[in-house]
């Protein structure tokens, strides 16, 4: 019973509504609604016929222009203020992005570096100690005596 209550309340309220939004359409007369097609549908056939384009619309502003209410002069400061800090902060994001992939990218040139003269420094070395123990007779190289 109560669902069957509720269904006819709300159905009432919408019919209601839908009325008065279909009257509040309708009340316009019948001579002003065709005169104000036509006065849409001129402009834009005029130039269309002629070749020109119609310049873009404007950006409207959403922001009240020069109100004198302190509440509304507040809002816009604060707006202005919160966009050119995110503008700021984005900059400085992208301004420490670059500077930690600059210097990821000069430690990974150093390491490179230093892994290079590590392995030439290696092999210098044994070709040094080669070069020495060619130099020696075996017997001295094999009892460890320091050559001077």
């Amino acid at each position: 019973m109560n669902q069957l209550r509720t269904l006819l309340i709300g159905t009432a309220l919408t019919a209601m509504a839908s009325t008065a939004a279909f009257a509040q359409t309708t009340a316009q007369p019948s001579a002003d609604l065709s005169a104000q097609a036509q006065v849409q549908q001129a402009p834009a056939a005029a130039p269309a016929a002629q070749g020109v384009q119609m310049p873009a619309p404007a950006p409207q502003n959403l922001t009240a222009p020069g109100s004198t209410d302190p509440l509304v002069q507040k809002r816009n400061a604060d707006a202005q203020a919160n966009a050119e800090y995110s503008a700021q902060k984005k900059l400085s994001k992208q301004q420490l992005k670059d500077q930690q992939k600059a210097a990821k990218d000069t430690y990974k040139d150093q390491v490179r570096n230093a892994k290079l003269n590590k392995k030439a420094d290696k092999a210098a070395a044994s070709n040094e100690l080669k070069a020495d123990m060619q130099g020696q007779p075996t017997g001295a190289a094999a009892s460890g005596e320091a050559h001077n």
